[in-house]
């Protein structure tokens, strides 16, 4: 071997991990396919804050929010170069709850995106009316076994999160309760309050207020494990249903492809992130049980979600055009 061709190689060898290393050499965009203010844009902030002040880069976030159950942003993400520069913040809307609730969605949320990591668990609670006579999810199955048909639970609308937990909780449960959709969570804890229906699927944070004040009771929580948010709260899965979850998550996705290294170096900053105890309690306040992990876990997530939603919605015959 020359020289000139000896100096090369070993020049390349250099350059090629350095790649890795070197990234980000300029700004990063977190697509967030949802409006200002939503749960994901919440996490996509401070994680885009992280990166600008581990790496002096700006990471800027980008509201892609056009409907569709977040699949616009996503699509638009799916479609970026894969060069670590546009990332998503993704849900269990856009990767495990569109590709089965719409008649086309452009994009496969498994093959055309990479997990960077899981950002935080936004658990569900049930919860019912005071009014209604039952203490436990064993006291209100039984209540609607013995009332088919005469009970309501609120959701946030058709094919959301809140609406499959209680399809799923109808199925497991085998009971028969009236589905009221409402435009967005508020609302459909509104009316809880209001006695207008019975009983609601509802994110801890939008819950927790109306029930220290008496104002609805809690039954359970929808996540496999007890919530380090209420940690007194049973899950359902413990307390009548085994095996009841409904997942909430939210997580940083790049587009396939990406060089494992970057996945890696971004993988580790969420982690940093998320393992910080100022990061957990201030999250902690705005309901988000903040929670990283390795990229394969990431995935192992998703993939549990898809196949578990997809099955509740094919279950209850739900379709959006």
């Amino acid at each position: 071997m020359s020289r000139i061709v000896l100096i090369f190689v070993i020049s390349v060898g250099f350059l090629l991990p350095a790649y890795g290393q070197e990234f980000p050499v300029k700004p990063i965009r977190i697509i967030v396919p949802f409006s200002a203010g939503a749960s994901v844009d919440i996490l996509a902030r401070a994680v885009a804050q992280r990166f600008t002040e581990a790496w002096g880069q700006t990471t800027i976030v980008e509201n892609r929010a056009a409907g569709a159950g977040g699949t616009i942003g996503s699509a638009y993400v799916a479609k970026a170069p894969a060069d670590g520069y546009t990332l998503l913040m993704a849900n269990n809307s856009t990767h495990n709850v569109a590709p089965h609730l719409y008649k086309s969605v452009p994009y496969d949320a498994i093959r055309d995106f990479a997990p960077v990591s899981l950002a935080a668990w936004v658990p569900l609670v049930l919860a019912v009316h005071p009014s209604l006579p039952v203490r436990d999810v064993k006291g209100l199955i039984a209540l609607a076994r013995s009332r088919p048909d005469q009970l309501s639970f609120s959701s946030s609308g058709t094919g959301t999160s809140l609406h499959l937990a209680g399809e799923l909780f109808k199925t497991m449960a085998g009971i028969d309760i009236i589905h009221v959709p409402y435009k967005g969570a508020s609302n459909a804890m509104i009316d809880l309050v209001g006695g207008q229906v019975q009983l609601s699927f509802n994110a801890i944070a939008t819950a927790l207020p109306f029930a220290t004040q008496n104002r609805i009771r809690l039954l359970g929580v929808t996540t496999l494990k007890r919530s380090a948010l209420l940690p007194e709260l049973p899950t359902i899965s413990e307390a009548a249903l085994l095996g009841y979850e409904m997942p909430n998550w939210v997580g940083l996705m790049a587009p396939t492809q990406t060089p494992q290294e970057i996945i890696n170096k971004l993988n580790a900053e969420v982690s940093r992130w998320a393992s910080q105890n100022e990061t957990r309690q201030k999250m902690k306040t705005l309901g988000f049980e903040v929670e990283a992990g390795s990229p394969a876990a990431f995935a192992e997530i998703v993939s549990r979600g898809y196949v578990l939603i997809g099955n509740t919605v094919k279950a209850a015959g739900i379709k959006r055009e």
